[in-house]
């Protein structure tokens, strides 16, 4: 299997489980796409220095061979997949309550003994 095929096999993936598996639908959601192009930022920025600088090599023929900021367009494939699922489990599991503790707000134990009155 090459890069591609598993960079889009994985989008894919991605897009069924949050439009039918999880029902998150953030495909759907004119925020979702607003907001996604600062993570390709950041991505090529990472991308371009891993690539760039020979740390990550690829097979040129596992992969389609255009390339952007020296990585492959597939990098940007699989990063949508994985952003994609990672935001999808974490609204499903919002949905459904699940957190972890302290949450949001509490902050650490440090943080709450700093904010304690004294005597």
């Amino acid at each position: 299997m090459t890069y591609t095929v598993a960079a889009l096999l994985g989008a894919v993936c991605a897009a069924v489980a949050d439009l039918y598996v999880l029902r998150t639908r953030l495909l759907l959601r004119p925020v979702f796409w607003a907001t996604y192009p600062i993570i390709v930022f950041f991505q090529l920025i990472s991308n371009g220095i891993l690539t760039g600088r020979n740390i990550v090599r690829y097979d040129p023929d596992t992969i389609i061979g255009v390339r952007l900021a020296y990585a492959p367009v597939e990098d940007l494939v699989f990063g949508f997949a994985l952003v994609l699922l990672t935001l999808s489990v974490w609204v499903w599991l919002g949905r459904r309550g699940v957190q972890r503790t302290p949450t949001a707000g509490e902050g650490s134990r440090l943080l709450r003994l700093l904010r304690r009155p004294r005597p």
